[in-house]
């Protein structure tokens, strides 16, 4: 498992979002944003690596703290 900071996320909008976003890459197992915690949990594997995780996170409009 790994946890990204998100500053971005307030609401159940940003939530779905990328939640959606992450989901749909070939490779992830489990994605769940936590609103209060302004961060995402990703479990994944190949194909999917953390860079793509983080695109498409960014895609949707959010920033990734690194």
């Amino acid at each position: 498992m790994t946890t990204l900071s998100v500053p971005d996320i307030s609401c159940g909008h940003c939530k779905s979002s990328i939640e959606g976003a992450v989901g749909k890459l070939d490779g992830v197992s489990t994605v769940e944003v936590s609103i209060d915690g302004r961060s995402v949990d990703v479990e994944f594997g190949s194909p999917t690596d953390l860079e793509a995780i983080i695109a498409a996170i960014e895609d949707q409009g959010y920033e990734v703290a690194r």
